[in-house]
């Protein structure tokens, strides 16, 4: 084995040549073993994960990185991962190896996709187009999936990359109620007390619904009138499951009004032998967006998601003239820029307000021609 000892530092080195995914014979070189053993191992693996490569179909290149993700990802985010691709790559790659996949060959999927259509869930049976934002999904599983075998198998660049994207992260426009239109909906639910303390918190507190729904009495302090953010709820095979929630940033305390700390209060006093870590809202994110379909149609309001109550309450934040570094901390975003282009596009509004201000103050420091004097 063409392994040697550098004298000078006491450490062992590796040289060899191996066959690469396209048949060419490289050479490879890796320095600074502690013991002869290390670097024979080193070889070892090496060629034996160069050869995989050659022959490896993407449906085996997919097992290999399940099985990677299955112990580093939250089990829903796992599930989430396995059916997209299950559904929506498996199909097309499954058999071909992955040598063989070319940006040409992405492309040609990326096409398909792009043409494809789907019947949504519910009463609505017309045929639609897969959305930018679930496109761009879909292309990330793909390229994570080669970025796997760039980095672990030796594979030498990830097609998916050097054939483009396809898709958009975030939406050009996103669905909000404004306030009047959240008024009309709720007065729906005034005699309905889960229901209505639900809306009312989502739409007057941006959380996410996994947010609201991991929520127990003990996470309410309404003397101090806020709500601390620590879990989210899921349900996966059946079970509830309570796990961290998205980001860190998350992690938060959110600050609530007087009038919703007395709907939260009144909800609770209802709520017979309520314990500290019993989770105050019993239901499921399919029966709260059933209700909330429900509910605007009723109401005479245009049908949104439930996520977009979130964007509700930050577009009612921007039209009180809150920076995007408040919306950014009571939301839980990761970062400023998640904020900023995510809701950018509300923003011209205020740019009237700041002209409306600028042309009001500014005329009183324009002299008028009484006040002029002549030399």
């Amino acid at each position: 084995m063409p392994v040697f000892k550098d004298s000078s530092n006491n450490t062992w080195s590796a040289s060899f040549y191996y066959t690469d995914w396209t048949g060419q014979r490289r050479r490879k070189k890796k320095v600074g073993f502690k013991t002869r053993r290390e670097a024979l191992a080193f070889e070892e693996n090496f060629k034996s994960k160069a050869a995989g490569a050659t022959t490896m179909t993407f449906g085996e290149l997919y097992e290999l990185y399940m099985e990677d993700a299955r112990v580093r990802l939250k089990p829903t985010t796992y599930r989430n991962k396995e059916f997209i691709i299950k559904l929506k790559v498996l199909p097309f790659f499954k058999d071909l190896p992955i040598s063989s996949i070319t940006p040409a060959i992405i492309r040609k999927w990326q096409n398909q996709m792009l043409s494809a259509t789907y019947t949504p869930f519910g009463k609505q049976k017309t045929a639609q187009p897969y959305t930018q934002t679930y496109l761009k999904t879909i292309n990330n599983q793909v390229s994570a999936i080669f970025n796997f075998a760039v980095k672990y198998y030796h594979l030498p660049q990830n097609p998916v990359r050097l054939c483009g994207s396809m898709g958009k992260k975030r939406s050009d426009r996103i669905s909000f109620w404004t306030l009047d239109e959240f008024r009309q909906f709720i007065t729906v639910y005034k005699d309905d007390i889960l229901y209505y303390t639900i809306f009312m918190l989502l739409f007057w507190t941006g959380m996410r619904e996994g947010e609201l729904l991991a929520l127990t009495a003990a996470d309410f302090d309404l003397e101090e009138q806020t709500v601390s953010i620590t879990k989210s709820y899921s349900r996966l095979d059946g079970q509830d499951l309570i796990q961290k929630p998205k980001t860190s940033k998350s992690i938060r305390t959110i600050t609530i009004p007087p009038f919703l700390c007395t709907i939260v209060q009144n909800y609770m006093n209802a709520i017979y032998g309520l314990r500290s870590q019993d989770r105050l809202f019993p239901t499921t994110k399919y029966a709260i967006l059933n209700h909330l379909h429900t509910g605007s149609k009723k109401a005479g309001v245009k049908k949104i998601r439930v996520h977009d109550l979130r964007h509700s309450h930050a577009s009612f934040l921007i039209d009180l003239g809150f920076s995007p570094l408040v919306i950014k901390e009571r939301l839980g975003h990761e970062n400023i820029e998640t904020t900023l282009s995510t809701y950018t596009h509300l923003y011209p509004s205020q740019q009237r307000k700041l002209l409306a201000a600028m042309e009001k103050f500014g005329e009183k420091s324009i002299p008028k021609d009484d006040d002029k004097t002549t030399a």
